[in-house]
């Protein structure tokens, strides 16, 4: 019988048929798709015609569209709904990727046809989206190690196939730690808690088969609760599992992990010919340099640790009126900031919550969508790999232009965190497709659901991304979408959270669960207020972390992750009652892959743009103006990777801004 992988996909847009997919169907698939790559990679290589951009650039644009296939389907379930069987077919799967893909950057024919067409490219009479192509083809090949011979090229193949295993490894070891944990909570436990709060570890008591409620250690239930709870003993407890994430010892302490892969990384650089595996990474991106980066995150450090410090002294003096001596902990700080909070602006969380429900929100992101640049959102009835995802027809003018995919709840299947990823990304070459994107969060059930204010934000920030994709308009696939440097990235996605704050947004959308009144004005003007509210712990917790992790890359990678980690932060003078926001053990942005390793500065370099980008429609008096929003699509979230990113950034706002910009939207200085 044809694998339903790969099978031509005869339902609605093409959607993968998740409803005929089994867990088996994916080892013979990817063998399958991996043998007709190769077939295809061998053609390109071996082909007896000189080369030209047609016959190779294009011909390896082309190649691969089963590979695409089993891969968008596969990465998309294992990381939102695992389960045993999926773990175990990431951990074959990891090294065979690894050598396939390995295989391709060391195949010297192959990438003599690309360093000829390189050396010939002003011959060639390309486009200027061909030449872009071209060149970050040839500088993938280098940067892959493709011109390396003998036993260099040897060790660079493995080394990338140990880090491929080691990266899953790391990630199933941190789902593992998140999978397995909860407290379990007596009904006087939950005294001083909210109703949500109470509602949340009820649901979560029921997924993990519970006598009652529970934390877990997703991050939409442990936080409220260190918000809220008055147990100080609870809290302590769930804060330290929490931080404890793979460092627990046995079979699934990271810490191991993460110094084979620092080492590994660092060798892997110095075969390149790079001082250090920071060198390496940042080459290609905006801030080029770990100068530059330092220099970005010392900046802010100062007025973000003196705000913190000032902070702290508030919430010791509110924790000793309580009646308890000592020093103000990580796991009192946001206990008392909320109760701070409250008293300062008079902004309660519960009571804000019922105006902030997840369907609601999702219409705020979809009508600032539909007003910025004429998208359309029409529900789609389709089998999806799970019952909570939710599917969307996406079309501007009557025309399709993407699908668009939610899977918003929390789940012991689904890692921490969230992210977007196209299953199928924009691309005309060599035939016109349109995207298939998803969004994936992990806000607590509850019928109806109901998000924190932070909860809201994390929803616009991914629907950026998905916008990012969505409105992607190049020729080839690989230029596409979020295609772009790691520190650009972020700027369509920050730059997105900004509508929510739009009083006319919040004045229409946050309408209470029960009542369906829209949210007060003095409690609106109060949360635009308290928007910077603890800014000092946020942006010290985040840049602690991205100097951690520039300090891992930039130079010799350390014996000791854990020792490097305490050494950094002494050296910044961290506060003691704050912590990382993700410490070495389960910085999965780290070491899951490559992805943000060196490069979790990236959303802070992308804060720096997206304040001064909102600021240009509010210069323009309008936060809807359809100009400001035609040239942001022309100029950025159409281009994908066609242009340097420093290039779209000035195409669009005619200059690069300062960091004071962040340092007035965090409310970290004067305005």
């Amino acid at each position: 019988m044809t694998n339903p992988i790969l099978s031509a996909w005869t339902t609605p847009f093409e959607i993968a048929p998740f409803a005929e997919i089994t867990d088996d169907d994916f080892a013979p698939a990817l063998d399958e798709a991996l043998a007709a790559h190769n077939a295809q990679i061998d053609a390109i290589a071996n082909n007896s015609d000189p080369a030209s951009f047609a016959n190779t650039i294009e011909a390896l644009e082309a190649a691969g569209e089963q590979m695409d296939k089993v891969l968008s389907v596969f990465f998309t379930v294992s990381g939102a709904d695992s389960n045993p069987a999926r773990e175990e077919l990431q951990r074959a799967f990891s090294p065979k990727l690894s050598a396939h893909f390995s295989g391709i950057s060391s195949n010297k024919a192959l990438f003599r046809r690309v360093a000829d067409l390189w050396v010939r490219k002003d011959q060639l009479d390309l486009t200027d989206e061909q030449a872009r192509v071209l060149m970050l083809t040839h500088r993938g090949f280098v940067r892959a190690g493709s011109a390396l011979e003998g036993n260099d090229d040897t060790r660079m193949q493995e080394i990338k196939s140990r880090l491929a295993t080691l990266g899953t490894s790391f990630t199933q070891n941190l789902l593992a730690d998140e999978r397995e944990w909860f407290m379990n909570l007596t009904e006087n436990d939950l005294e001083g808690l909210p109703g949500f709060v109470v509602d949340a570890a009820r649901a979560a008591g029921e997924e993990k088969g519970a006598d009652g409620p529970v934390v877990t250690l997703s991050r939409s239930l442990i936080v409220p609760f260190l918000q809220f709870s008055p147990r100080r003993d609870l809290r302590k407890k769930a804060y330290r599992a929490w931080t404890a994430r793979g460092a627990n010892g046995g079979e699934t302490d990271n810490r191991e992990i993460a110094a084979e892969i620092l080492n590994l990384r660092e060798e892997r650089a110095k075969l390149l010919g790079y001082s250090s595996f920071a060198d390496y990474k940042l080459e290609t991106e905006m801030a080029r340099t770990p100068d530059r980066v330092r220099d970005l995150l010392m900046q802010v450090w100062g007025p973000a640790k003196a705000r913190a410090d000032a902070d702290a002294e508030t919430l010791t003096a509110m924790m000793q009126e309580d009646g308890i001596n000592g020093p103000l902990e990580a796991w009192d700080w946001r206990y008392y900031a909320e109760k701070r909070r409250k008293a300062e602006h008079d902004l309660d969380e519960a009571a804000l919550k019922p105006y902030l429900q997840l369907d609601r929100m999702i219409e705020a992101a979809f009508s600032c969508a539909n007003r910025l640049f004429r998208l359309e959102f029409a529900p789609l009835n389709v089998p999806l790999y799970h019952s909570d995802c939710r599917a969307w027809d996406v079309t501007r003018d009557g025309q399709h232009i993407a699908v668009f995919i939610g899977d918003y709840f929390a789940r012991g299947s689904k890692r921490s965190g969230a992210w977007c990823s196209a299953m199928r990304s924009q691309a005309k070459f060599p035939n016109v497709q349109a995207p298939v994107v998803i969004n994936v969060c992990n806000f607590a059930k509850g019928d109806p659901a109901l998000l924190s204010y932070d909860d809201a934000r994390t929803l616009f920030h991914e629907f950026g991304h998905a916008l990012h994709q969505m409105l992607s308009n190049v020729t080839y696939e690989s230029i596409s979408g979020t295609s772009v440097a790691r520190d650009f990235v972020e700027l369509p996605s920050q730059l997105y959270e900004h509508w929510l704050e739009v009083p006319e947004v919040l004045a229409e959308f946050a309408t209470h669960a029960e009542t369906g009144e829209p949210m007060p004005q003095d409690m609106l003007e109060k949360v635009l207020k308290a928007a910077n509210f603890d800014q000092g712990f946020q942006t010290v917790e985040y840049v602690a972390s991205a100097l951690v992790d520039l300090a891992f890359h930039e130079g010799e990678a350390p014996a000791d992750p854990m020792a490097k980690q305490a050494e950094v932060l002494d050296g910044i003078d961290m506060p003691k009652a704050i912590g990382m926001r993700h410490a070495t053990p389960h910085f999965a942005h780290v070491f899951a892959g490559d992805g943000y390793s060196s490069g979790y500065y990236s959303y802070m370099w992308s804060e720096v743009m997206d304040a001064d980008a909102f600021a240009a429609f509010e210069e323009a008096g309008e936060a809807f103006d359809t100009e400001r929003a035609k040239a942001l699509e022309d100029n950025i979230l159409s281009t994908g990777g066609s242009r340097e990113a420093e290039e779209l950034y000035l195409a669009f706002r005619g200059r690069l801004p300062g960091v004071e910009a962040l340092l007035k939207g965090r409310g970290l200085i004067a305005t």
